[in-house]
């Protein structure tokens, strides 16, 4: 049936139940391969286990403490994530707001913007030592920087005359922001609260590789130190399937909140 034929709601439903199984099928054939070709000696399972392989080593990982590891990393995600986005979304409306405070700041949050994650590692560590403390502040960083850019465009691109209307109104600063501006900017601002939740995945790993004793970024650095490519890849594929749940419920959040827009998703074939 044509997308084209049926209402917005439907028509979203409908690439919903699409995009489950497609979305599968890559990953379905890419496992199957690597089975195959290690199976038949062509790559070194040394090197690259077999999938089935490394399923075996998730399952005896699961009965030596892995839920703590996972625990460990999903929550310095959610509490980094949630600090740097706030932080975000607050610096990004002051900027967006005002001409004075964007010269004061913006050149800075730029500059920083561009230093590597790993780059912070070492600051971090001399500032706040080897506990929670860096890893979050990282993290952090990492969610900040994206939040930080949907804000300033989503706001500063909101349309002046939803801005007028506001002003007739006679709508104070905060009833202006709250009512107006951040609910017109929430499409970019939700661009932002997924890419920002991305990157506290990036930026996690890279804190629990340098100093921890929990976590899947520990995992990660246990199976390098012991040749463990197994090891490696179960983890690889723990925060893949963390990561791509997570954006998946952001996602879905997205949807709810934005369900009023009458956008070109609907129409895609």
């Amino acid at each position: 049936m044509n997308t084209r034929s049926l209402s917005l709601p439907a028509a979203r439903k409908q690439a919903w139940r699409l995009r489950l199984p497609l979305g599968l099928l890559l990953p379905a054939v890419l496992l199957a391969l690597a089975e195959v070709l290690v199976r038949a000696g062509a790559v070194p399972a040394n090197l690259l286990p077999a999938p089935s392989q490394v399923l075996q080593t998730i399952a005896w990982l699961a009965s030596h403490g892995l839920a703590g590891h996972v625990v460990s990393s999903t929550v310095r995600v959610l509490v980094g994530f949630a600090a740097g986005a706030a932080l975000g979304v607050l610096l990004g409306a002051m900027v967006a707001l005002s001409v004075r405070t964007e010269a004061l700041l913006d050149p800075t949050l730029q500059a920083l913007r561009a230093i590597p994650s790993l780059a912070w590692v070492p600051l971090l560590l001399l500032w706040f030592g080897i506990d929670e403390t860096p890893k979050l502040v990282l993290i952090a960083i990492g969610a900040f920087f994206p939040m930080y850019m949907g804000a300033v465009a989503g706001i500063g691109g909101v349309d002046r005359k939803l801005v007028e209307v506001g002003r007739l109104y006679r709508l104070t600063r905060l009833a202006m922001v709250t009512r107006v501006l951040l609910p017109a900017a929430l499409p970019s601002l939700m661009t932002g609260l997924r890419n920002g939740l991305g990157l506290a995945w990036m930026f996690m790993v890279a804190a629990e590789l340098i100093a921890a004793s929990r976590g899947l970024g520990y995992l990660l650095s246990d199976g390098r130190e012991t040749s463990r490519a197994d090891i490696v890849l179960a983890a690889i594929v723990l925060l893949a399937i963390l990561g791509k749940a997570s954006d998946a419920g952001m996602r879905a959040l997205e949807r709810r909140w934005l369900d009023w827009r009458d956008s070109f998703e609907g129409q895609r074939r």
